[in-house]
């Protein structure tokens, strides 16, 4: 068992958020803390002007909202939204924090991927730590 899981969650349709919480509930078992995180990436500077003026505290209250309903269903479930780049922020979060384990849920790779790569790439890669993928 892990002792501080770590589930990065990302809102696209084609991850799957929910089963990486179920993992990382296993993981941690009755003792372990698991916390869902989810990182909001900068609007470049060429597009925030068409933006509506509340977006950004919006959608980072809805998001908050729905990490806190995730992170309920938890034994000591924990959520947090920063900011920062995503592969990069969540490697640096799993750092600072002594995450022992990183659940990650990733889409099926495909030529994109190859040329640019992709956050779970870039966490497995380079996380100090266990990680599971998720697909």
């Amino acid at each position: 068992m892990y002792k501080n899981v770590l589930v990065p969650v990302s809102f696209e349709e084609d991850r799957d958020s929910a089963g990486a919480i179920n993992v990382a509930r296993v993981l941690a078992g009755d003792g372990g803390k698991v916390t869902v995180l989810h990182v909001m990436e900068q609007i470049p500077g060429y597009a925030i002007s068409y933006v509506p003026e509340n977006y950004l505290v919006e959608s980072r209250q809805a998001i908050e909202a729905e990490l806190s309903e995730m992170a309920a269903t938890l034994p000591n479930g924990v959520a947090e939204v920063i900011d920062g780049h995503s592969g990069r922020t969540i490697l640096d979060y799993a750092e600072k924090n002594g995450v022992d384990c990183i659940v990650i849920a990733s889409h099926r790779p495909g030529m994109q991927d190859l040329l640019l790569g992709s956050t779970a790439t870039q966490v497995v890669r380079h996380a100090g730590c266990a990680v599971h993928v998720i697909r």
